[in-house]
Order: C-alpha cells, then sequence, then structure tokens
C-alpha cells in the first residue's frame, strides 16, 4: 500500500497489462482469417464490372462505421468496468449520475445521425445501380423456374425470324422494356437443368455468355415462386418475382467464368439452383449467339407468370 494509504500503485502495471493483452486480442480478432491482400474487401470477391466497386465501398464504408462504433463501445465498457471498480477499501456506492440531458441527447441524436448517413449513401448508390436510363447493347431476359435457369438472349441472331416486341413467349415482359428491344429480334435461348455442367469448368448449372465492355440489361421473370439472381463477383443480386418484372444493368470489364446462384429459398431443391456466367469479347459472344441457332434453339423459351393487374396500375401510375 502506498503512504497516503492508496492501493492505486501496484495496480497501474496490472491495468497497463489488461490493456495490452485487450488490444492484441482486437487485433487478432479483426485479422483472423484475412490476408493484407483480402482485407481491404472485407471477404468480398474482386468486382468484375464498373457497377461493383460503388457496391464494394458501400460495404467497405459500413464495415468501418461499424468498427469505430464498435471501438467506442468497447472501450467505454472496459473503461467503466477497470476503472470505476469497486475498492478493496471502500464499500460505499460510489456516486450515481442521473437525468443527464446532454448525455441522454448525445445517446439519442449520435444513432440517428449513424443511421441517417447510412440511409444517404445505400439511396444515393441504389438510385444509381437500379438506373435504367442508358439504353442496352445486350438484352437478357433471365428465366427462373424450378429448378433451374433460362436465359433468352433478345437480340437479332442471323437464322431466328421473329420479334421479341410481339413474341408471345414474352408476353410477360412489360411494354416499357420492350420499347429498347432491337428490331426484329427473333433471339436465341440457352436453358439449363439440375445436372446440367458448364464444359470448361465442370462447374454445375447452365452458362450464360456475355460480351465484355458491352452494357448489359437483365429482365428478370419467374415461372413459379420468388428466386433471387446473383453473380457473385457482380456483388449485387436481386429477386426474380412471378407477376412482378425487375431489371439492372451492369458492364462486365473482366472475362472469366463465374459462379452464379439463386439467393431465395425457393423450395426443396434451392440449392441446386447454380449457373455460370462466362465472359467473353464480343466477337466471340456474337459466335456463341449464332452457334446456338445453328443448334435449333431460336426463339425464346416462356419468360414466366403475366403481371397482375395490380402491378401493371403500378407501373402505369409510375410512368
Amino acid at each position: 500500500m502506498s503512504p497516503n494509504g492508496s492501493d492505486r500503485s501496484p495496480r497501474r502495471p496490472m491495468r497497463r497489462k489488461l490493456l495490452q493483452a485487450l488490444t492484441a486480442g482486437l487485433v487478432l480478432a479483426t485479422a483472423t482469417g484475412c490476408t493484407y491482400k483480402d482485407f481491404p474487401r472485407l471477404g468480398m470477391p474482386t468486382p468484375v464490372t464498373e457497377e461493383a466497386p460503388r457496391i464494394l465501398s458501400l460495404w467497405q464504408g459500413s464495415w468501418a462505421a461499424a468498427l469505430a462504433t464498435g471501438v467506442l463501445v468497447w472501450g467505454l465498457i472496459l473503461w467503466s468496468a477497470i476503472f470505476h471498480r469497486r475498492s478493496r477499501t471502500k464499500v460505499e456506492v460510489p456516486p450515481q449520475t442521473r437525468y443527464n440531458m446532454p448525455i441522454e441527447a448525445l445517446y439519442t441524436v449520435v444513432p440517428l445521425i449513424i443511421v441517417s448517413v447510412l440511409f444517404y449513401f445505400t439511396a444515393r448508390d441504389e438510385t444509381k445501380l437500379l438506373s435504367l436510363d442508358k439504353k442496352p447493347d445486350v438484352t437478357v431476359n433471365v428465366v427462373g423456374f424450378q429448378w433451374s435457369w433460362g436465359f433468352n438472349y433478345i437480340e437479332d441472331v442471323p437464322g431466328s425470324p421473329g420479334n421479341a416486341k410481339t413474341s408471345k413467349e414474352l408476353l410477360a415482359i412489360p411494354d416499357r422494356f420492350k420499347k429498347d428491344f432491337p428490331a426484329n429480334a427473333g433471339g436465341v435461348y440457352d436453358v439449363g437443368t439440375p445436372g446440367t455442367k458448364n464444359a470448361q469448368t465442370g462447374n454445375p448449372g447452365p452458362t450464360l455468355w456475355l460480351p465484355e465492355g458491352k452494357t448489359v440489361r437483365f429482365i428478370l421473370t419467374s415461372r413459379d415462386v420468388i428466386h433471387s439472381f446473383w453473380v457473385v463477383p457482380f456483388l449485387m443480386k436481386q429477386d426474380v418475382i412471378p407477376g412482378h418484372t425487375n431489371a439492372f444493368q451492369v458492364v462486365p470489364n473482366h472475362q472469366g467464368t463465374f459462379l452464379g446462384k439463386c439467393a431465395e429459398l425457393c423450395g426443396v431443391d434451392h440449392s441446386r439452383m447454380l449457373f455460370n456466367v462466362k465472359v467473353v469479347s464480343p466477337e466471340r459472344y456474337e459466335q456463341h449467339l449464332k452457334d446456338l441457332a445453328k443448334k435449333g434453339q431460336t426463339g425464346y423459351i416462356p419468360a414466366g407468370i403475366a403481371q397482375t393487374p395490380h402491378e401493371k396500375n403500378r407501373e402505369t401510375n409510375n410512368l
């Protein structure tokens, strides 16, 4: 015990060691499983579209805000537990602080500010990512069904007569999307089964081909229940809903074959609803469409369930 009767001096080395141990534990906890290359993406795959870095930036910013908040909260908890614990020599109740209006206002206003900032950046990025202002170079109708995927390439392909704007198989697609369809788009299609595999990689599911550097619009329709179209390195997914048509656009900027899956629990064989996305040069993409036409896969498969009257009214009122 020190000359003034206090036992604080012997405790200081212990406090210092405790803080050092807690700091080391925090570093180990946050670094576990991450290399220096992976840490900036915080578990996200390498982006392969022009739009994906925007999503990655939002993800990183959210984690940074969460980490800063966590460090503050953990720090206050540890500070209170260490420096305001009961003294060995004093057993009286410490002074109690009640009805501190500045503090109460602070812990009410700060969470509102945090949520508002996150909401602003999320709304800003979502508006940009779902914008369909630019006319697409390529349009693909993605058809989800139990238990695989079909892809209608809405293109003017030699050897495939027809018109996507009047095709009965595409009646489920609203007119607001059809106005951007190319003229005389007879189209080709590809459709998979749960047993389909990619010929090059052996990965299960059908393969969707896309041209590098081109604006691709996905029009998502379902034949039965709600699915979700998720290409993992696109860092984006969107629901495929019967009676309601969703759409979004991307510009693939990396060639390669990437994994996709259904991200919505859609039934007993949901786990088998896998597919692949193969990004190639525009020339190889055009050749692939011609190859599908030579195989006889011309025209379109049925897009899905037609829009409900309620959904048609909603879209008409929003135009």
